[in-house]
């Protein structure tokens, strides 16, 4: 008999499945993947608690399932994150023919308040991306490593994951562009600001040579300080200390340096369609979101400014 929280093997066979599907097939990250399979193990410990299997789950249960989440404190937009995971888990389910019909098909989830993201000024930007020239407590390598980063983030709208899984390939200076693996590994390519060349450069010509591990075969383009390429923690780590330093009080996230390149473009008079295209976003839908920014300050600067305002 398994232990009490223990699956059965049959269910993390299927769990498995699912998670090779969407990493092989549907093409989605690692992460995503690991959230996925997460989410669908707490709902199969849950049925198996009461006798039920995921094979023999029915709305009911699965309600329940979302039910317990809220009394265990889980925030909305976990719970939120959870429904959506079960109901593609039982939508391939029934396609597959592994289960007759779809226990999830009416399954809703909660409704999750539309948050803005946070954005920061463009001479706050400035001065972020510029801080490393002023990090006198950090050796010269590391300080263009963390300049050059800083720039092709905010520079091109970079995810973090993109720009840690850079390779010296994906890079062209002389045309001043950065061919990017997004989300579902679709390639884009987009600009490099004049300000990204100009550290790339000196990165590739002073930084990297001594970052990068003597003879290695890595063509990364960015490298810790223990001569692995670097990864998204290494990044946000960095991000986030940087931030510190220039905004005090003040979160600030490599995803604050995206949100921050879409909003300025946009504010900028740049089309919709082809800030889009920049971001690597599916739909314009997802990219709306930074409209609503830049319409928050146009009020707030006419709050500020008019004198009957």
């Amino acid at each position: 008999m398994p232990a009490r929280d223990e699956l059965p093997s049959s269910e993390s066979a299927l769990i498995e499945e699912f998670a090779a599907h969407l990493a092989l097939e549907r093409r989605l990250s690692a992460h995503t993947v690991a959230a996925y399979r997460t989410d669908l193990e707490q709902l199969a410990r849950f049925l198996n608690r009461s006798g039920r299997s995921l094979g023999g789950a029915d709305l009911a249960a699965l309600r329940r399932f979302l039910s317990q989440q809220t009394t265990l404190g889980y925030a909305r937009a976990s719970i939120a994150r959870r429904a959506g995971s079960v109901r593609t888990f039982y939508r391939w389910a029934a396609a597959r023919g592994i289960l007759d019909a779809d226990p999830a098909a009416t399954l809703g989830r909660p409704k999750v308040a539309s948050r803005l993201p946070g954005v920061l000024r463009p001479r706050e930007a400035d001065a972020l991306v510029e801080a490393p020239d002023r990090a006198d407590d950090r050796p010269t390598h590391i300080r263009l490593r963390d300049r050059a980063i800083l720039e092709v983030m905010y520079g091109s709208g970079l995810r973090v994951g993109e720009v840690a899984s850079l390779t010296l390939r994906s890079v062209d200076l002389d045309r001043a562009r950065v061919l990017v693996l997004g989300k579902g590994a679709k390639e884009r390519e987009v600009p490099l600001s004049e300000h990204a060349v100009v550290a790339l450069t000196r990165y590739l010509r002073l930084g990297r040579p001594i970052l990068a591990p003597q003879g290695a075969a890595s063509d990364a383009l960015f490298f810790n300080l223990r001569g692995r390429p670097i990864g998204p923690r290494d990044v946000r780590a960095m991000v986030e200390q940087y931030g510190a330093r220039i905004l005090a009080g003040r979160r600030v996230t490599p995803h604050t340096l995206r949100h921050s390149f879409a909003t300025h473009l946009l504010e900028g008079g740049a089309d919709i369609r082809a800030v889009q295209e920049l971001l690597g976003h599916a739909s314009v839908a997802t990219t709306q979101r930074y409209t609503h920014v830049s319409r928050s300050r146009l009020f707030d600067a006419y709050r500020r400014s008019h004198p009957r305002a």
